[in-house]
């Protein structure tokens, strides 16, 4: 309970400082302030099909469904935070460039992430059998994580991109923020991964208890 209520005021600490502060890049103004949550939801984004990337080699290594109901609750938290950063993503676009969308390389990325994701899903849903549907679902997790890294990361790299680049560290491999910005940025990723942590718990028991109240 400690720990939730302070993750409350952590997280409630972190949306006043990114507002009392000056905004992150002065040339964007006040919608620049979208960066202190926009990272850190494309941050445990990624970091959530890692866990399902986890658990899915957990699953088809020990054979045990409690990995594959954990890999599937990180994949839906993680399609969640995409859809998330989406949004966030899309209503600076719309301050910054005039349109909500603009088939950015970055933007594109992350729209075929959303896709690989869904279909994730929806295989799960095509699939009766408790142990095929776990699984195949596995073997498409691992295999699909391989184009995370490279549609977050190296796609904006290679292609040119509307998108802001090197707002966190430069070329050179160093942080390049303002102390105060970078302590507000670093408890909100801090914060984030809390929360993420905290509703993946929450998720794995909610879906536990549903699969027995459907079982009885």
């Amino acid at each position: 309970m400690f720990l939730k209520i302070l993750s409350l005021f952590w997280v409630c600490g972190v949306i006043v400082a990114a507002f009392l502060l000056p905004p992150p890049q002065s040339q964007l103004d006040e919608v620049s302030r979208i960066f202190f949550f926009h990272v850190p939801t494309a941050w445990i984004a990624v970091l959530a099909f890692f866990i399902s990337f986890i658990f899915s080699i957990l699953y088809l290594k020990r054979k045990d469904l409690i990995y594959d109901a954990k890999a599937s609750s990180a994949s839906r938290l993680g399609l969640l935070f995409v859809i998330l950063a989406t949004i966030s993503g899309s209503i600076f676009a719309k301050s910054t460039w005039g349109s909500f969308w603009n088939w950015d390389p970055r933007e594109t990325s992350v729209f075929i992430l959303l896709l690989i994701y869904g279909a994730y899903f929806a295989l799960r849903s095509a699939v009766e059998s408790e142990d095929k549907r776990a699984v195949f679902s596995s073997v498409y997790a691992i295999l699909v994580f391989v184009t995370v890294p490279f549609l977050v990361f190296a796609v904006p790299r290679i292609y040119q991109s509307l998108h802001p680049t090197d707002s966190v560290i430069n070329a050179k491999l160093h942080l390049q923020m303002p102390p105060a910005i970078l302590v507000t940025f670093l408890a909100s990723l801090l914060g984030f991964t809390f929360l993420f942590f905290w509703i993946f718990k929450l998720e794995f028991q909610i879906n536990q208890i549903s699969n027995k109240s459907l079982e009885e």
